[in-house]
């Protein structure tokens, strides 16, 4: 091992940063564009089940097949990554938002009328920081994902640590295959505990007990 980090040190230290920086920004848009459109979705129910239908057929499409339609688009490294990575993103975070905010209590809808606040002031002061717990479920679960399918970012010379994994795979070495997975299964553990933590600070204190 300490070979190892000798010869590859450095180059697992930049393998890990690209890694996170990908699957970062393809959480980061996720969230970005699918937390506004599940909310909108809310509002205008004719057409929700048509776009999380087709947000639940692009995420059927497999990874690797996403990556490589990425090439004609989008050429090769980072930027298709992130875009196909961004895709797979949208269905749990969109699916949990339109839930999430569908079930608020019509109570708590109510109140927010009876103080006088608008439907944006509801959804912004009321419906989300309820809701806040399904919405979060959703990201974090679409991080894991991303975190995850990010080592396949390789095959696009996207880099990352699937660069490890997959030089292992080729070359019959099993120093460069854990070099690669145990750092992807430590990001994923602990994005999903960042996000939790969020999660709770994000959750209003009465509702705290009800969501864990």
């Amino acid at each position: 091992m300490n070979q190892f980090l000798l010869e590859k040190g450095n180059e697992l230290v930049s393998r890990i940063g690209e890694h996170i920086f990908i699957s970062a920004t393809s959480l980061a848009l996720g969230v970005l564009f699918a937390v506004p459109i599940g909310i909108l979705l809310t509002r205008t129910k004719r057409i929700a089940a048509i776009v999380i239908g087709l947000t639940s057929a692009l995420q059927t499409v497999p990874s690797l097949a996403l990556l490589a339609l990425m090439i004609p688009l989008f050429g090769v490294g980072q930027f298709p990554a992130i875009i196909a990575l961004f895709i797979y993103s949208l269905l749990p975070i969109l699916r949990n938002t339109y839930i999430g905010i569908k079930e608020v209590s019509e109570d708590y809808k109510d109140a927010a009328k009876g103080m006088g606040m608008t439907s944006f002031q509801s959804v912004l002061m009321v419906e989300l920081p309820v809701a806040m717990p399904t919405i979060m479920a959703g990201i974090r679960l679409a991080a894991v994902y991303v975190v995850a399918w990010a080592t396949l970012a390789s095959y696009i010379g996207a880099g990352g640590l699937g660069d490890f994994i997959f030089s292992g795979l080729n070359l019959y070495r099993a120093d460069l295959i854990f070099a690669g997975t145990i750092p992807v299964a430590i990001i994923a553990l602990l994005a999903d505990f960042s996000l939790g933590m969020l999660e709770k600070k994000l959750t209003p204190i009465a509702l705290r007990g009800e969501s864990e």
